[in-house]
């Protein structure tokens, strides 16, 4: 599947322990901040009951759901603990300070 990579911002738009969200033609993505700046990208919403991960709580690389306190992995999209269920991860990167998540060519097309 061909890739585009989109500028989303500067990484200094986000704070330590943070998140901002991001539409896309896709749906919203939460783009996320560690405190050892480790940058991550999942969908915005909880497998549970469709909370909005980016306004839940950043520890290590999981997030904790502001909803019903499910913790998801930053890396892997995946409910922790003794919860189940998993959220799509989206391609990042840092170049220089500028964040680009990774968009499958198809969606953007529909723009």
């Amino acid at each position: 599947m061909d890739m585009n990579w989109i500028a989303i911002g500067d990484i200094s738009d986000i704070p330590l322990r943070g998140a901002r969200c991001v539409k896309t033609p896709g749906g919203k993505i939460a783009v996320f901040r560690t405190t050892d700046n480790e940058v991550f990208a999942i969908e915005d919403h909880c497998p549970h009951k469709g909370g909005p991960l980016s306004q839940g709580i950043v520890h290590g690389s999981s997030v904790t759901c502001p909803l019903h306190n499910w913790v998801i992995s930053l890396e892997t999209g995946k409910a922790l603990g003794a919860d189940e269920g998993t959220v799509r991860t989206i391609p990042v990167r840092n170049d220089g300070g500028t964040l680009f998540i990774a968009m499958p060519s198809m969606l953007m097309a529909a723009e």
